[in-house]
């Protein structure tokens, strides 16, 4: 089991309650190392980073570098970085439901499924089985090759997570890649879930260290880490700029090359050609489907009409 690859949000919708821009530029920096250098040295280091060979010391100033790169050169680079990796034309389709939705007890600014909040939302028990398996036949016949399953819990109690691991065994039974977001996660549930076939585990980290008690009183920035930790060890507000969007894609396809950069949320408000210079910055995976936990996503025949448009396929 292995930490997800990227998800990059896009935009605020208008339909949904207000929610943090996932991964842009300040949280990619603020997750970086506060070593410092010379500005003229950032940049040599940035283009030494540009070979596409995987790299895990990137500093704040090499990322800085990336960012002021001029746009078709950045743009060009994480191109050619993606094929070193990946075949261009194949985007992976994955399918993302909520099988516990509302009642979550922190208080998340961003998020409508928290108790905290008057959001219209009804709180759910948690998903039957065989409801589950239900759906991710449907992905399956739909083109899906990962279905992911998340819940809203601050963590998932044992006699819960014994469920989903049940849910978990019958995805991968159906041949289907199988990633979840539950919450905090101790040790021992994570290799729990690594026993029943868990693939992937989504767990964001939401913003940057320095801006987390702005939004998050009921958890810690460090509480989010040791699950990464664990899972590992098992194995910015309102609407953005679509060009700073996709600069953060292409900047995060040049320093993580090998991963998998997931479009999400709020696709539904962007144009199809700022979705087409996503995939050519490197983006390679999208949620699909109707509805992404309680937000509106691009509809399926939207969608696939839009691949087929640019000549992408689905990843096997």
């Amino acid at each position: 089991m292995t930490v997800c690859g990227i998800w990059i949000a896009a935009p605020h919708s208008r339909h949904s309650a207000p929610r943090l821009l996932l991964r842009r530029r300040a949280a990619i920096l603020a997750a970086m190392d506060d070593r410092t250098h010379s500005h003229a040295g950032a940049e040599d280091a940035a283009v030494r980073g540009l070979d596409g060979v995987i790299r895990h010391d990137w500093t704040r100033p090499e990322i800085q570098a990336l960012f002021e790169l001029p746009f078709p050169d950045l743009i060009f680079h994480a191109q050619r970085i993606h094929r070193l990796h990946f075949d261009p034309r194949e985007v992976q389709i994955s399918t993302l439901l909520s099988i516990k939705t509302g009642g979550c007890p922190e208080d998340c600014a961003y998020c409508p499924q928290s108790a905290h909040y008057d959001t219209g939302l009804k709180a759910d028990k948690l998903m039957e089985v065989d409801a589950v398996l239900a759906e991710a036949r449907a992905a399956r016949s739909a083109g899906a090759s990962r279905f992911c399953m998340g819940a809203a819990w601050r963590s998932p109690k044992d006699r819960d997570l014994e469920a989903v691991c049940t849910m978990v065994e019958g995805v991968k039974a159906l041949g289907l890649e199988t990633c979840a977001t539950l919450g905090m996660l101790t040790e021992p549930q994570a290799q729990r879930l690594k026993a029943a076939g868990l693939d992937y585990y989504n767990h964001n980290l939401d913003t940057s260290p320095e801006f987390y008690g702005d939004i998050i009183s009921t958890r810690l920035y460090r509480d989010r880490l040791d699950t990464l930790e664990h899972v590992r060890g098992a194995g910015e507000r309102g609407a953005l700029d679509p060009f700073e969007f996709v600069r953060t894609i292409a900047v995060a396809r040049i320093a993580m090359p090998a991963s998998v950069v997931r479009l999400s949320a709020g696709r539904e408000d962007m144009s199809e050609e700022t979705q087409a210079l996503c995939f050519i910055a490197g983006a390679n995976s999208i949620f699909y489907g109707p509805k992404l936990l309680t937000t509106p996503n691009p509809g399926r025949g939207h969608d696939l009409a839009l691949l087929d448009k640019l000549g992408l396929v689905p990843m096997r």
